[in-house]
């Protein structure tokens, strides 16, 4: 349950929210059931290696949700509840085994007008575009283009983290309340990394999402590339 992760900006998310993200994931993948006691607390903490104080920290944030109950001389134990408040609620993008942290590392960042081919959405014709190389856990699972509306901030990289909702919060302000997804296919975009395991003008999956940050219009449209091999689409209904 190790997370290997390499600090590439100095706004990535704290250590304590990357594990209870992880913990929160494992637990909507049905990888940690409800009931379930967790490992000690050493125990866990040297997996991730961090302190015990960190990973209480992480464990105090799962509380918050309703996902776990802390008993007194027994442990921690996993209660399965609707995971609302969680920074990747809306990620629904997971390994094939199931779970999964998100990361991402940034490509791109750029202020522009919008080209042709971009479907209408918020009020201006300039937007911020942000291209990501994805991964859950250290595995590269997708590459994403997002474009966010000049009338409700713009991005800059020094403080982009791996979370765009969570910059989003923290930096302008924006809280998305409603998300559209379709998912259907399309080729790799000439852009990709090669990194990334499919080549340009490959079929895979692709998932074109609309954001909103009130209820008028959308605000934001992302779409992404995932590896059908590594990843899948998994929307759990409640």
């Amino acid at each position: 349950m190790v997370i290997n992760y390499k600090q590439k900006h100095p706004n990535a998310l704290p250590r304590f929210v990357q594990i209870s993200e992880f913990l929160v994931r494992e637990i909507a993948a049905g990888r940690l059931l409800d009931g379930e006691r967790l490992v000690p607390e050493r125990k866990m903490a040297k997996s991730f290696n961090v302190s015990v104080g960190t990973l209480r920290k992480s464990l105090q944030e799962l509380q918050k949700l309703g996902l776990l109950e802390s008993i007194q001389g027994s442990g921690n134990y996993v209660r399965k509840n609707q995971i609302d408040g969680s920074v990747y609620a809306m990620f629904c993008l997971e390994l094939l085994q199931g779970g999964g942290l998100p990361k991402a590392d940034v490509l791109d960042v750029s202020l522009q007008k919008k080209p042709l081919d971009l479907p209408k959405f918020g009020a201006s014709n300039i937007g911020s575009r942000i291209r990501r190389l994805r991964y859950l856990n250290d595995t590269i699972i997708a590459i994403e283009e997002i474009w966010l509306d000049q009338s409700v901030g713009v991005i800059t990289l020094s403080d982009l983290s791996d979370s765009i909702y969570h910059y989003y919060r923290t930096h302008l302000g924006l809280w998305v309340s409603r998300a559209d997804d379709f998912v259907s296919i399309a080729k790799v975009p000439t852009w990709a990394p090669v990194v990334f395991a499919l080549s340009p003008g490959t079929t895979t999956g692709f998932i074109e999402r609309f954001s909103w940050g009130a209820p008028a219009a959308p605000i934001e449209y992302s779409r992404t590339w995932f590896d059908t091999n590594q990843a899948h689409y998994v929307q759990r209904l409640k």
